[in-house]
């Protein structure tokens, strides 16, 4: 259960990099793509970000039995599971509120929040399922 609470926290942090890239990069491009397909540029930016930090971080411990580039292309599906909703939550924030389309990070943060425990637990269970050793 330690061992559980401390990966959870590790991904939070990596999840808070992951925020950081995808927030930065969606500023970089929304003028040019706008808020919806900045964001989807970003929303990879972040998952690339995080999967290294994750693998390094939280999962070090642990394995996935793939090589590198199938186990971030794993990864990468699995996160599409948490970026729905985290895309749907941005979304939905965008459109709704003008105080959000003025502030997108706003809507970035609170998909990064509604889609966090999902990849979380697919991350957890599905990719990095095998502790080092077995």
């Amino acid at each position: 259960m330690m061992k559980t609470i401390r990966e959870f926290l590790l991904f939070g942090m990596a999840g808070l990099c992951g925020f950081a890239v995808d927030t930065a990069v969606l500023y970089a491009l929304h003028e040019i793509l706008g808020p919806f397909y900045a964001r989807g540029v970003s929303f990879l930016a972040a998952v690339l970000a995080t999967w290294l930090i994750n693998r390094a971080f939280a999962f070090r411990k642990r394995r996935s039995e793939l090589s590198r580039k199938r186990e971030f292309l794993f990864y990468l599906a699995l996160m599409l599971a948490g970026g729905a909703v985290n895309y749907a939550v941005y979304s939905w924030l965008v459109i709704s509120y003008p105080l959000v389309q003025q502030h997108l990070v706003i809507g970035v943060g609170a998909g990064s929040v509604a889609g966090m425990l999902i990849n979380f637990l697919v991350s957890r269970y599905l990719l990095y399922r095998f502790a080092a050793g077995q």
